[in-house]
């Protein structure tokens, strides 16, 4: 034979709530949200800069170190790369046009 260990009192607990039981679990679960929602707000960055999209932040230098995979490429590097890019194409179109005037 089986013995059902529980107290009958216990057994009786499972009522439902009243209004006023459930309008202060509601009360404290909203209250808990909001200290929430204002904390994550706080831990938000208030810009585009201290979110990391500035070029000076920690986050951006990090994106240059040895541990990533892959080829890493100084950005001056690029930045010179492409305005010599840009210069040659209009040194290439200066060119076209004085060759074009002494074949006429």
């Amino acid at each position: 034979m089986v013995r059902d260990n529980t107290n009958p009192s216990e057994k009786a607990s499972h009522q439902p709530l009243s209004q006023a039981q459930l309008a202060a679990l509601a009360s404290r679960n909203s209250a808990v949200m909001r200290r929430r929602a204002a904390q994550a707000a706080a831990n938000k960055p208030n810009s585009t800069r201290a979110a990391g999209a500035g070029g000076s932040s920690s986050t951006m230098l990090r994106l240059y170190t040895d541990d990533n995979k892959g080829l890493t490429v100084d950005p001056v590097v690029v930045l010179v790369l492409s305005i010599a890019f840009v210069f040659s194409v209009v040194l290439l179109h200066i060119l076209a046009k004085v060759f074009r005037y002494f074949i006429k």
